[in-house]
């Protein structure tokens, strides 16, 4: 049998173009699948766009929800070396504040050393802090004075140790003992037993200077006299928290403490740009092009997109009753024909400079019947595991699984076709180049046959 090694070779017939269009005719087989495929991912890729937006959404919804939002408080000064923070619990007014000393740490220290590094004998050195008294003892492997510093240390003892250089000649090294905590109630003593040495003179009692002393801050408001064991004071005034500090001794300021309404109406502005922000979205991914419509929004006539806007119109214009505002509008919020929120400033100033639980009460409400409280229920069906929003898009996923099945397949199928094609071709032209060459086998036969007979 005649060897083809190239379609065409052996008929003279172009049977790789040949091949080349049935290839290319069966592979449009495949243009559906991929164009149905592409169309979805487009959609879901749409639906992420959304999904981002109303989550925006919801987060303002939640601070809107949230029963501490009209409860915030605003503290400030008039003066300076003093900090406040307030909760919720503080109560507007105006309060007078003088300081007049900070509370300190209490502090005492050694006679000096002529070395950090030299045996100074041993003991037991009783620490007393607040009441709470810590034994070290001082022996043959901690006595020098580097070693009784590290041996503090190492316990619980409420206070630190240190060693300071004073520069003097002879004996510079001191051990310093600090309380960690300031006030009279962080007060030091110390006491030792058994001691040798220098250890016996060092820490004998009374040997030891108070380099400082002690002290509560002090200070009054309204007149009143308050005490603190720290310069950060906590309940002289309710929900207040006031931090001291140096500038402020012998200051007299006014502390004005007030509702924090900016923050609450920079909640109501959140929820309303991230209301118009969605409403941009979803009109830029529902637009029409009548031009064109491959330029069209990805969701136009979906099913999904319009029913989570219809909930949400709902949720926005629906009435909560038992409240002095019953409606946005009440609060100078107003739908336009476009879709979008808008706010008269005048009118939402008004409502946030008034009645805090009015407030609280329209956007949360009891029992989750308050406008925020109904929104983000709405906005957790829409956007939760079991939402709208996250079916239609697992359902798009999951038909374009389907979809790579249905590719996979079909390219098996044209595949095979186009390999039986390719032999077939083969055959056809095994076949033609067997009969071409039988053909000129018999045309040179005749040929000799024709000669001879002539010769003779």
């Amino acid at each position: 049998m005649t060897s083809i090694s190239s379609l065409g070779v052996g008929s003279g017939l172009d049977l790789t173009g040949l091949l080349d269009q049935l290839t290319t005719a069966e592979n449009q087989k495949l243009t559906p699948i991929t164009d149905q495929k592409t169309a979805n991912s487009a959609k879901i890729s749409a639906y992420g766009t959304l999904k981002s937006s109303l989550s925006s959404l919801q987060d303002a919804v939640s601070k809107l929800a949230d029963q501490t939002t009209y409860q915030a408080m605003t503290s400030n000064l008039s003066g300076t070396g003093i900090t406040s923070a307030v909760t919720s619990s503080a109560v507007p007014g105006s309060y007078q504040i003088t300081v007049n000393s900070l509370a300190q740490a209490n502090s005492w220290a050694t006679a000096g050393v002529a070395s950090e590094t030299t045996a100074l004998g041993t003991g037991d050195l009783t620490l007393t802090v607040g009441g709470k008294s810590t034994t070290v003892t001082i022996d043959s492997t901690n006595n020098t004075l580097d070693g009784i510093r590290d041996a503090i240390n190492a316990q619980n003892t409420g206070l630190t140790a240190s060693i300071v250089n004073t520069g003097d000649a002879t004996n510079p090294y001191r051990l310093s003992l600090t309380s960690n905590t300031t006030g009279t109630a962080s007060a030091i003593s110390t006491s030792l037993a058994n001691g040798t040495g220098t250890v016996a003179s060092l820490f004998a009692t009374g040997a030891m200077t108070e380099t400082a002393q002690a002290k509560d801050a002090s200070l009054t408001v309204n007149g009143i006299a308050i005490t603190s064991q720290s310069n950060t004071v906590e309940g002289a005034l309710q929900g207040v928290t006031l931090n001291l500090s140096l500038a402020s001794v012998g200051q007299t300021q006014t502390l004005a403490v007030a509702r924090d309404t900016d923050s609450m109406k920079k909640a109501i502005t959140d929820f309303v740009n991230a209301y118009n922000s969605l409403e941009s979205t979803t009109d830029t991914l529902t637009a029409y092009n009548a031009a064109d419509s491959t330029k069209s929004g990805k969701l136009l006539g979906d099913t999904t997109e319009r029913t989570i806007e219809n909930r949400l119109t709902r949720a926005l214009t629906t009435d909560v009753s038992g409240s002095t505002f019953q409606h946005l509008q009440d609060l100078g919020i107003s739908l336009q024909s476009d879709g979008t929120l808008k706010i008269d400033d005048t009118k939402l100033d008004a409502a946030v400079n008034g009645d805090a639980s009015a407030l609280s009460s329209f956007f949360v409400g009891s029992s989750g019947s308050g406008f925020a409280a109904n929104m983000g229920s709405v906005l957790d069906n829409i956007l939760g595991d079991d939402g709208s929003l996250t079916k239609a898009t697992a359902g798009l996923q999951s038909a374009n699984d389907q979809l790579d099945k249905q590719y996979t397949a079909m390219q098996d199928s044209i595949d095979a076709t186009i390999s039986l094609y390719k032999t077939q071709f083969t055959q056809l032209d095994t076949l033609i180049a067997q009969l071409n060459s039988t053909s000129t086998y018999l045309t040179q036969q005749f040929s000799a046959l024709s000669s001879s007979s002539s010769n003779g």
